[in-house]
Parts: C-alpha cells; sequence; structure tokens
C-alpha cells in the first residue's frame, strides 16, 4: 500500500491544537510529551549501556524533559539532568514537572557534566521547543554544542533548539540531532532548508490527539498515496495519440542537453510523442541517444504539442522571448523553468500573458529564480520558503514548486506541501530538466496539473532514492540516471495502485 500523506501544522496551528484539548484532561500534554520520549530513548539505547543526560531548559520544551527523566528514572535507567535556570520561574506545568522529578528522587546539575568514563548512551536536547524566535546564545550556546560533540545517538524533543520550527531557519547556534521526536504533527521547518539536516530521522507522536479532526492541515507532506485516483492501468485500445504530445523547447547554443534531457524523461514517463524545439540553429537533427525524440524547430513545437515546457537552456534571445510569449498566449498548459523563468523576472510584458491564463501554469524555480520573481532575492526566498512559494503561486495563478531542500509546492487557492524525497547526490546539472519533462508528460497524459506537480516532484526524488539503495549515488549521481530510474519508480506505484484494498 502507498504511504499516506502526514499533516503540517506551522507553530499558530499547533498552538490552537493545544488550546482544543479538554482543560483539565489527564495525562496533560506535557506528560504525554514526556513519557512518548522516554519510551523512544529507551527504543535508542536498547543496545547501549551507559546513562542517559537530558538538558532542560527555562520552559514548557525543559517541562518535557523532566517528565522524561522521571519515568525513565522510575523504569531504572541512570539518568544525569542538566539545568541552570531558577525552579521558581519555570511556566506552571514545566515547574510541576520539575517538583514530580524532584520527588521522585532527582537530581539536576547546573554546569553541563563531562561525560562518564564509557560515555553517554543518548544525550537528549529538551532546552528549547516550538515557540524559540530569538538566536541561541550564551550558556545554552555552549550547550548545545557541547551535546552535538558527543559521538552518541542524540534526541531533540518536539524541534532540535536553535530551528525555527516555522521556516528551517538556523537560529544561532543549533543542536545536531540524529533523530527527533516530534509532537501532534510535523513543523514545516523541520522539514525544509535547513531542517533536515539537523533533525535526523523525524519520528510523530500524536500525544492521543487526532490534529485533523480538530483543525485541518495547513500543510501536507507529499506521498504516492496522494495521486492515487490517477494511477490507472492503461486500456488495450489505445494509441500513440491517446498520450500526448509533449513539446520541450530550449537548447540555446552550449545548452543544448539540457532540452534533450528534459524530452527524454518525457518520454521514458510514458508519453506518446516528444517534440523538442532546439533554439540552436546549429543543433543536431536527431538525438543519437534517444532517436525517438522528433527534433523540431521550436515555432512548430509550439504549434503541435499538445503540453509545453519551456526553459531548460533556452538562453535569454530575442528568440527566447518570442517563444515565451506565444507559449503564454496559448490554450495549452505550460510548463515554465530555468531561463523561462528567468525571462519572465526580467521582462515586465510577458508578466500579465502568464497571470491572465486561463490553461494551466506551472513554474518551478529554484530560490535564486524565486527571488527574481518576487521582486527580493534568494536570502529573503530562503528566509519563509512556504510563504514564497504561496507568493508567487498566487502572483502568477500558477502551480508552484520551489525547488531545494524540502521542496514546497503551492496552489493559487493557498494550499501547500513540502516534498522530502530524494538527496543531496541530485545537486548536479540537469536535474531541474529531467523534472521539467517529467511534470511535462504527466499533463500530457490527461493529468491534472496539481496532481501532476505533486506526482513528479515526488516521483523525481523517489528515483534517486532507489538508485542510492542500488549504490548509485548519492555522490556522482547523473540526471540521465534519475530520468532512467523514474519510469520503474513509475510502473511500481502504478502495481502497487492496481492491488486490491
Amino acid at each position: 500500500m502507498l504511504q499516506p500523506p502526514s499533516p503540517i501544522y506551522p507553530v499558530a496551528g499547533i498552538r490552537a491544537i493545544e488550546a482544543l484539548v479538554t482543560p483539565g484532561a489527564q495525562p496533560t500534554l506535557m506528560e504525554r510529551a514526556g513519557r512518548a520520549s522516554a519510551e523512544e530513548a529507551v527504543r535508542l539505547t536498547q543496545d547501549r549501556s551507559g546513562p542517559i543526560l537530558i538538558a532542560c531548559g527555562p520552559g514548557n520544551n525543559g517541562g518535557d524533559g523532566f517528565v522524561m527523566a522521571r519515568r525513565l528514572l522510575q523504569a531504572g535507567r541512570n539518568v544525569t539532568v542538566a539545568f541552570a535556570d531558577d525552579p521558581a520561574a519555570l511556566p506552571p506545568d514545566a515547574a510541576a514537572a520539575f517538583a514530580a522529578w524532584r520527588a521522585a528522587g532527582g537530581e539536576t546539575v547546573s554546569d553541563f557534566p563531562a561525560a562518564p568514563a564509557g560515555g553517554w548512551a543518548l544525550v537528549v536536547d529538551a532546552i528549547f521547543g516550538i515557540g524559540l524566535k530569538r538566536p541561541v546564545e550564551g550558556r545554552y550556546a555552549t550547550w548545545v554544542s557541547a551535546l552535538n560533540a558527543q559521538d552518541v545517538p542524540r534526541l531533540a524533543i518536539d524541534v532540535p533548539s536553535g530551528l525555527d520550527a516555522d521556516t528551517g531557519c538556523v537560529l544561532g547556534t543549533i543542536f545536531r540531532a540524529t533523530a527527533t521526536l516530534t509532537f501532534i504533527a510535523l513543523k514545516p521547518g523541520l522539514l525544509t532548508l535547513d531542517g533536515p539536516d539537523h533533525a535526523g530521522v523525524v519520528n510523530v507522536h500524536r500525544l492521543d490527539i487526532e490534529a485533523a479532526a480538530r483543525l485541518p492541515p495547513q500543510g501536507l507532506q507529499v506521498r504516492p498515496a496522494m495521486i492515487v485516483p490517477f494511477l490507472r492501468p492503461r486500456r488495450q485500445n489505445t494509441h500513440k495519440g491517446t498520450y500526448g504530445d509533449v513539446g520541450i523547447i530550449g537548447g540555446a547554443p552550449g545548452m543544448t542537453g539540457a532540452a534533450l534531457l528534459a524530452g527524454r524523461a518525457a518520454l521514458k514517463l510514458g508519453s506518446g510523442r516528444v517534440l523538442v524545439g532546439l533554439v540552436d540553429d546549429d543543433a543536431p537533427a536527431v538525438d543519437c541517444g534517444q532517436p525517438e525524440l522528433m527534433l523540431k524547430r521550436p515555432e512548430r513545437v509550439v504549434e503541435q504539442a499538445t503540453v509545453l515546457a519551456l526553459g531548460p537552456g533556452l538562453g535569454t534571445s530575442a528568440l527566447a522571448v518570442s517563444l515565451v510569449e506565444r507559449a503564454a498566449a496559448s490554450d495549452k498548459p505550460l510548463v515554465l523553468d530555468a531561463d523561462a523563468l528567468n525571462l519572465l523576472a526580467a521582462a515586465p510584458h510577458l508578466r500579465p500573458l502568464v497571470m491572465a491564463r486561463a490553461a494551466p501554469t506551472l513554474i518551478t524555480p529554484h530560490p535564486g529564480e524565486a527571488g527574481r520573481l518576487l521582486g527580493s532575492d534568494t536570502a529573503s526566498v530562503q528566509a519563509d520558503r512556504v510563504a514564497a512559494a504561496l507568493a508567487l503561486a498566487r502572483r502568477f495563478h500558477a502551480e508552484v514548486v520551489l525547488k531545494g531542500s524540502g521542496s514546497v509546492l503551492a496552489t493559487p487557492d493557498g494550499r501547500w506541501f513540502i516534498n522530502n524525497s530524494g538527496h543531496p547526490g541530485m545537486a548536479t546539472g540537469g536535474m531541474g530538466d529531467v523534472l521539467t519533462g517529467l511534470i511535462a508528460s504527466l499533463l500530457a497524459q490527461g493529468w491534472p496539473a496539481e496532481p501532476a506537480l505533486l506526482a513528479a516532484v515526488h516521483l523525481h526524488g523517489a528515483a534517486a532514492d532507489r538508485l542510492a539503495r542500488e549504490g548509485i549515488g548519492p555522490i556522482g549521481l547523473t540526471a540521465t540516471e534519475v530520468a532512467e530510474a523514474s519510469r520503474g519508480v513509475f510502473n511500481g506505484w502504478m502495481v502497487k495502485a492496481a492491488r486490491p484494498r
């Protein structure tokens, strides 16, 4: 069975869900979180000896740590708790958790302790939680650095200290977890920008709360199950015309390979025909590596294709501008990538053409391209990737994927998704061209714009993940290999979707 999507909530959404928990409900949310954390610690240390170190902070995240420590102590585990603040200044629930820890016989140390002779079995970050909005500095920065220096499993409670739970930005010094146990639901900061590099393996404990029943999810993590309704076996009575004509336009001098990569990806994902319009007048008449591609003049491709994808190696010539104009004015689904996006940002007269389109428009910017489209810069986009993707979707009335670590997908009506398939080996030339071809192929086969984008983005990363499991990459992974692997992964989804449930 294909894995269902997971709900994502920003901090405000999590707080709203917490507020809906019946007042006085037992056990309290802090008790539930501390118990879940203790169980996770036991799981992580089942084959490790030695004491567990829990570093507790001055807020409710520290309170979760005190409950965790008490539970572990009661289970007979050796626990050291580091806490350097005034217990009287703790929030009420955390103060009660601290008192219960002391009543159970627990003690705290105010200085970061030296590791025992045999080392710690586990170190736990319960310093700052999802409410952190200022840089981690001073004593706690020193503590976080000391926790990071321990060559043992490192567990973060809810989010790693120093991570903005909404954006994935690093706030000062940040804990580098090997595992994170987050509560109620996923937070966007765990999944995008710097979150994946610091959260490690993320597990969600719902704390006996069905979040989606209390508040509709504000985001979703992309999973193949989201596109199951479109994974239908092909009828026997079909022909190549049934599966559409993809038109790829690009390939300026020196960049012919970009357009060919996109075309090859579209072909391997099942398009009936793929037409490639190369802007370079000296381009080859045939792709010897994939002779099924139909190489034509770009103007002819605009006329003949049922779906258009512009940008891979397009360049910024006057011809490139005219091709974007013609494609934007057409009534065909349109994918804009790379140089097509740069032209859209640089040529003001193109924007109204795109904004006014009735046919689906899909754009695939990386952060630099997104900054240019928004009239800002890369840093501003990366400071809030979800907000940037939503702004692009509204501005251009387009389906958007903001590429990067934890790609963010957004729709014109304000919904958003985060995709976490893929790995750093994909940071090589041509990967974006392959993604463009995958998107265009699904559109040509009749998929609506949103599921086509969701499926293609997830498939793109899932293909790289499969290759990594087979020992291909992450270092040295090529776009051609990902295009090849996408076919196998997609067919595997088709088989799973066809099984009786």
